[in-house]
C-alpha cells in the first residue's frame, strides 16, 4: 500500500508514521507542494496525506482510497474531481488551541492591551489613569459573545468564555444548536445573523466555507457589531467580505478584529500579502498567520488519527471522520 504524504506539519511525526504503519506500507514524502511531482507520485498512490487536492491531482489519483485532510476543511480538495470510490476523511484535535487563541484575542482587543504594548513603548502610559481623554475599556467578563458557527471550534471556544460569565449565541447552517444544553442565551439558524450582529459585542466566526457562506458578513453586520464590537475570525477568510472588512476597521465602523484567516496565502518560501488591502497599517487588527491552531497538541491528535484511518485502509473497515 503506498501513501503520499504532502502535508508539511507532519515532518517532525515522519519517525512515528513510519514506525506505526502496517507492514508493506510505503510512505511517499513530500516536504513542500509541487503539484507536478504529486501528479507523478499519485498515479498508483491507495491513501493521499494533505490538504490539497487540485483537479489535476484528483484525476491523476485513479488508484486513491482515501483522500486524509490533516485538518477540519476540506474547500481545497477538488472533490468531484475524485474517483466516486475515494473518500474523504478530516481530522480535528485543534478546538483546544483555537479556543486559547479566541480567548486571548478577545480580551487583548477588547481592552486595547495592543495600543497600551506600542505606546509603551514609546513612553507614552495610555490609560485613563494619566490621560483623562482615554476612556475605560469594556471587560470581557460579562460580553455578549455571537458564534457564527458551533461546531468543535465555537464550542470549545464558548467553554472557556462562559466562565468568564459572558452571555453566548450562536447561528448555524441548520439551526439545530440547543440552547439550554450548552448554555447559551439563544440558538438560531443563519437567517438571524443580523440579530447575532446587533445583539454582540464579540462575533467569533469559525463556519466551514461554502458557497452559502461565502461573503456572509458583509457591511451590514459589520455595522451592526459597531466601533466597540470586536471580530474574530478563525473559520475561514472569505467568510467575511474582504474589502468592507478593511473599510469598516480604518473608519472605525468596527472596534477591532483579530484575523487568523485570510484571503491570500503565501508559496512554499512563506512570503506574501494576505490580502490586497493594506491590514498591517491598521493599529486595530491582530494579524496572525493562520496558526491558532498550530500547536504540539494539535498536530499529536491529528497524527493519531492519520494513523488510525491508513490502518483501517489497510484492513478493509470504514475510516474514522469521512466527510460526506
Amino acid at each position: 500500500m503506498k501513501v503520499v504524504v504532502a502535508d508539511r506539519n507532519l515532518l517532525p511525526y515522519r519517525e512515528t508514521l513510519e514506525n506505526g504503519t502496517p507492514d508493506g506500507t510505503e510512505l511517499s514524502w513530500h516536504e513542500r507542494f509541487d503539484e507536478d511531482a504529486l501528479i507523478a507520485d499519485l498515479a498508483d498512490a491507495d491513501i493521499h496525506v494533505g490538504g490539497k487536492v487540485t483537479d489535476a491531482m484528483a484525476r491523476a489519483g485513479t488508484r486513491l482510497r482515501l483522500v486524509q485532510v490533516v485538518g477540519a476543511g476540506v474547500d481545497n480538495v477538488a472533490r468531484a474531481a475524485l474517483p466516486s470510490t475515494t473518500v474523504v476523511a478530516n481530522t480535528f484535535h485543534h478546538e483546544d488551541s483555537i479556543a486559547e487563541y479566541v480567548l486571548a484575542a478577545a480580551i487583548l482587543l477588547r481592552r486595547g492591551f495592543l495600543d497600551q504594548d506600542r505606546a509603551l513603548r514609546q513612553g507614552v502610559w495610555a490609560t485613563s489613569v494619566y490621560d483623562h481623554a482615554l476612556p475605560q475599556p469594556d471587560a470581557t467578563a460579562g460580553a455578549r459573545v455571537g458564534f457564527v458557527g458551533f461546531g468543535h471550534i465555537g464550542q470549545r471556544s464558548w467553554s472557556l468564555l462562559r466562565t468568564l460569565g459572558c452571555i453566548g449565541a450562536t447561528v448555524t447552517g441548520r439551526g439545530a444548536v440547543d440552547a439550554v444544553a450548552h448554555g447559551l442565551d439563544w440558538a438560531g439558524s443563519t437567517d438571524e445573523l443580523d440579530r447575532l450582529a446587533d445583539e454582540s459585542d464579540i462575533m467569533v466566526v469559525s463556519a466551514p466555507l461554502t458557497t452559502a457562506t461565502s461573503g456572509m458578513i458583509g457591511p451590514a453586520q459589520l455595522r451592526a457589531l459597531g466601533p466597540r464590537g470586536v471580530l474574530i475570525n478563525v473559520g475561514r477568510g472569505p467568510l467575511v467580505q474582504e474589502r468592507p472588512l478593511y473599510e469598516a476597521l480604518s473608519r472605525g465602523d468596527l472596534g477591532a478584529a483579530a484575523i487568523d484567516v485570510w484571503y491570500d496565502y503565501p508559496g512554499p518560501d512563506g512570503h506574501g500579502e494576505p490580502s490586497a488591502h493594506p491590514f498591517g497599517a491598521l493599529p486595530n487588527v491582530l494579524m496572525t498567520p493562520h496558526s491558532s491552531g498550530i500547536t504540539r497538541r494539535t498536530f499529536d491528535g491529528r497524527c493519531r488519527d492519520v494513523l488510525e484511518n491508513i490502518r483501517r485502509i489497510a484492513d478493509g473497515v470504514d475510516v474514522k471522520n469521512p466527510v460526506t
